[in-house]
């Protein structure tokens, strides 16, 4: 049984990526491009990203009944380990498109990891609308790292610029170091402890 257990913890984590807004021009692009292949180069993550421009969404409905609107980011998160979740703060909160994208699911999220990354203009990056998503994304059912990312000043990026901080290297690697950690865990609990979620 240990065998079994430790193979099965041995194989990639697959940990989407939801980028948070629709706004064209968003400086929370930049975070995205800054952070997108240090994730794809981890060599214990497999991951995919999901764009709410993308995402076929119908505006005469809300919530689970659109699920199958979206089948691709549905299969995504059922097989998910985890989820890394990119998102400006807009006026001390998330934007609405990435509220509406996260409630197409439900049952899909419980136990799984989430890390949380916030991007403003403000030296705070983004804190705010991370513990704003911090009560959304408990009520999914997701599992929040204790480490988040935060990108601050992105203001003072033009459209050409690239985050080229050094110290964000250090960040992603803290940041990444503990999701894979807690997605670990929190998979080998769902494939071995009873839930009502997992049968």
């Amino acid at each position: 049984m240990e065998r079994i257990n430790q193979i099965k913890m041995d194989k990639k984590l697959f940990i989407p990526i939801l980028y948070g807004t629709i706004r064209e021009g968003a400086r929370s692009q930049k975070a995205l491009d800054y952070l997108l292949p240090r994730v794809q180069a981890h060599p214990e993550i497999e991951t995919q990203l999901f764009d709410p421009r993308k995402m076929d969404l119908p505006m005469t409905d809300e919530g689970e009944d659109l699920k199958d609107h979206v089948p691709e980011w549905r299969d995504a998160m059922i097989r998910a380990d985890g989820l890394i979740i990119i998102s400006p703060e807009y006026n001390h909160g998330y934007p609405g498109s990435l509220k509406r994208v996260l409630d197409t699911l439900l049952r899909e999220y419980v136990h799984k990891a989430v890390g949380l990354v916030g991007v403003s203009k403000g030296t705070l990056g983004g804190a705010r609308v991370i513990e704003q998503l911090v009560q959304v994304v408990r009520e999914l059912g997701l599992t929040v790292t204790f480490t988040d990312l935060k990108f601050s000043g992105m203001s003072k990026l033009d459209e050409t610029s690239p985050v080229t901080d050094p110290a964000y290297e250090k960040r992603v690697n803290d940041f990444l170091t503990e999701l894979v950690w807690m997605s670990k865990t929190l998979r080998w609990g769902r494939e071995n402890v009873p839930s009502k979620f997992h049968q």
